[in-house]
């Protein structure tokens, strides 16, 4: 009896997933968010908003909770501090648009709902247990939450293979600039608070080495979006927000470090090593000539 009585809950929640999955919004996502690995629970930092909207049956608050409810919710992202921010002149690189243009633009300065891999939990436990039905409805939304982003990111004429040919070459060249230590260019590509990390992270190497060799080799073993995220900054102006999304690259690279005397005292440039990264790019939607810029960069132990 116990068993049977909770049939009709896992029926609900079957037919609130289908509901999502015939909305209009999935056709066009599907293929973006079936490679979204399980994330984050949905706690939400301080500067979350009250209400927010993913799909007609997603409603999640400022709670720790996130409930599924048949009601209609306003279309509201993430906000920062529930203000407009202040805009500063920020250069494009010159593989996103052309040298000489420049944009209004500042960065939220941080990483909404940053990616971490679930545990794997069985049929069973998902289906018949209450802290499966919880997880299924959490790991529901959290891939709703990355489907809606990228619905919204296409209205801006978003082409899949068209960013992950950019953000590889975006990742190849602000790896390139941390080897040779240029500040100066790799500050047009990344976020403001991204830029104070990577000049610390250029001084501290250059403490111990006196130069490095990097090197890339193409094609890239794999390239994924693991999650995508909405950051509102105008409450009064849904359009007005940054979309943030994270890639994990899975690459082939040589490396090899020098002393001030040019011996080789890390690495082996003839070695192939696979390394695997996952970083987070950052656009505004509501600069026309927007472009991607790296915002934070994800270590998984």
């Amino acid at each position: 009896m116990a068993l049977r009585s909770r049939f009709p809950s896992i029926r609900s929640l079957l037919s609130s997933f289908e509901s999502c999955q015939s909305s209009p919004l999935l056709p066009s996502t599907r293929s973006y968010y079936s490679g979204i690995s399980n994330g984050l629970g949905l706690d939400y930092y301080r500067y979350s908003p009250c209400l927010s909207k993913v799909c007609n049956d997603v409603l999640w608050t400022r709670t720790s909770s996130v409930t599924l409810r048949s009601s209609m919710a306003t279309e509201v992202p993430t906000y920062v501090n529930e203000r407009r921010m202040s805009t500063s002149q920020v250069k494009a690189p010159p593989q996103a648009r052309p040298m000489g243009a420049q944009v209004s633009m500042s960065s939220p300065g941080l990483i909404h709902e940053p990616y971490a891999p679930r545990e794997r939990i069985s049929f069973w436990n998902r289906w018949f247990t209450r802290s499966g039905w919880r997880r299924t409805k959490e790991d529901i939304i959290v891939e709703m939450k990355s489907a809606y982003a990228i619905s919204k990111l296409r209205k801006s004429g978003y082409s899949k293979n068209k960013f992950y040919q950019e953000a590889i070459q975006l990742y190849k060249e602000i790896n390139i600039l941390l080897a040779h230590g240029d500040k100066t260019t790799i500050r047009k590509a990344v976020t403001e608070k991204m830029y104070s990390e990577l000049k610390n992270e250029i001084k501290n190497r250059e403490s111990r080495w006196s130069r490095i060799y990097w090197e890339m080799v193409e094609p890239v073993v794999k390239i994924r979006t693991l999650r995508a995220r909405l950051i509102g900054v105008d409450r009064n102006d849904l359009n007005k927000a940054f979309i943030q999304l994270t890639l994990e690259f899975l690459t082939k690279q040589k490396f090899e470090a020098y002393d001030s005397k040019g011996t080789v005292v890390a690495g082996n440039k003839n070695k192939e090593v696979l390394v695997r990264d996952i970083w987070v790019f950052e656009k505004s939607l509501f600069h026309a000539d927007a472009f991607w810029r790296l915002c934070g960069r994800i270590s998984l132990k």
